[in-house]
């Protein structure tokens, strides 16, 4: 009998000490504050995922619900990653109301770029068009 993946986009419902924990060991925001998670939850569309009522995954999408979206913070929980998680986590996130019809919806991944092709994404075209403003985690947290 296998067990449903429950997707919540209900900030109410993240366990915040392990998805802090699950960020904090990250590649892309090692040792990041608690309270820098609080903040970035408060500002987007957060996507919980549970089995067994256990949270093992999360993403979250920062969006003007208009034209652009950004997908950050995409963890599966190491025991739980070929579970499909993931892709419970993105089908939530690509048929979420406020994310239809975007000009734009960007992502970053090391090492996702499979998971992400079977929902749209593609490399960007023209990427010497695209600039950030890059900042180390020690910069950033100290």
């Amino acid at each position: 009998m296998s067990s449903a993946i429950e997707i919540t986009s209900d900030p109410g419902r993240i366990d915040i000490d392990t998805l802090h924990a699950w960020l904090a060991s990250s590649y892309w925001a090692p040792g990041i504050p608690k309270e820098v998670v609080k903040r970035s939850i408060d500002g987007s569309i957060p996507f919980t995922a549970f089995l067994d009522g256990r949270q093992v995954g999360f993403a979250r999408v920062v969006t003007d619900r208009a034209t652009f979206a950004w997908l950050a913070d995409v963890w599966v929980e190491e025991s739980q990653r070929g579970k499909r998680i993931g892709h419970a986590l993105m089908e939530a996130v690509v048929a979420h109301p406020d994310l239809q019809g975007l000009r734009r919806f960007l992502l970053a991944t090391r090492d996702a770029h499979g998971l992400y092709a079977q929902y749209g994404f593609e490399p960007i075209d023209k990427p010497e068009a695209y600039m950030a403003v890059r900042k180390a985690p020690a910069e950033l947290y100290g």
